[in-house]
């Protein structure tokens, strides 16, 4: 057994996990502690998507509840079905951009620079949404249209930028467009499933020659390891939008992103020579 690739996987696991749901950006990090750890090779990439699907595990069982009742009420109760068609309007705009320009964006900004920019731009957006004094006009997700759901849909679409963020694009574009920061984050976990489920099931069925038996331990390992810290990143962060706001994390966006560009300078000086 290869304790090395074990530990590796075990560190991807963390990082996953926990970035996952923060407006921090996991596919960023990834991408990062992927190159650190000399880990990002084809067998590599199917193993983020091992370790996705460990993540959105973790929202399920935090929803279980909320999530059996609505399949439960599904065929008779409105509430439960505008819920549903709410999450599939949400969806769409990001599922249809990914699919059409999903390979010209890994080819071209997949790379540490992009990544760094991203970061800290989104860092300035969420200082942006922050310091906007609009009093909210949605405090639950039962309350919004469908129009509201394709809003955030939209807003979506920037995270297929690596670095962005899925979560922080979703929670900021709901709070830009009425929900209340509770909502907004909510609505992020939920729109989270059929996203990563869809990412996940589309991944697998193009690497799945590159899934062997002998690499179970290892995404065995990360599969545990990001449903745990994802679980406690998704109630520490519900918690935690209850009395702060998401300037902190802007602030790590910015930090992140300057350690990266001095950190990958000798390879942005190359490139632009």
């Amino acid at each position: 057994m290869d304790w090395l690739l074990l530990a590796k996987a075990f560190i991807l696991g963390i990082v996953e996990g926990l970035t996952e749901f923060l407006p921090i950006s996991s596919t960023g990090h990834l991408i990062i502690v992927g190159d650190l750890l000399n880990f990002n090779d084809e067998v590599g990439k199917v193993f983020e998507i091992v370790i996705q699907l460990g993540a959105i595990l973790a929202v399920c069982w935090e929803y279980r509840a909320r999530l059996g009742h609505v399949l439960v009420k599904l065929p008779t109760e409105r509430v439960a079905q505008r819920f549903v068609f709410n999450l599939l309007v949400a969806f769409l705009p990001a599922a249809i951009l990914g699919v059409l320009f999903i390979k010209a964006i890994k080819a071209h900004l997949f790379n540490p620079f992009a990544v760094a920019i991203a970061f800290i731009v989104g860092a300035l957006v969420i200082f942006w949404v922050e310091a906007r004094k609009s009093a909210p006009r949605i405090h639950s997700v039962d309350d919004m249209s469908w129009g509201d759901a394709l809003k955030v849909g939209l807003a979506q679409c920037f995270a297929l930028i690596p670095g962005t963020s899925r979560s922080g694009s979703t929670i900021m574009g709901g709070m830009i467009f009425g929900l209340s920061r509770q909502a907004a984050t909510e609505f992020s976990f939920f729109l989270a499933i059929p996203v990563m489920f869809a990412a996940t099931f589309y991944d697998t069925y193009k690497h799945w020659n590159l899934l062997h038996a002998h690499d179970l331990p290892t995404f065995g390992v990360g599969f545990v390891t990001a449903f745990i810290a994802a679980f406690f990143a998704v109630r520490g962060l519900l918690k935690y939008v209850a009395h702060h706001t998401f300037t902190a994390f802007a602030w790590y966006r910015i930090a992140f992103g300057v350690v990266l560009l001095y950190f990958y300078r000798d390879t942005l000086f190359q490139a632009m020579s």
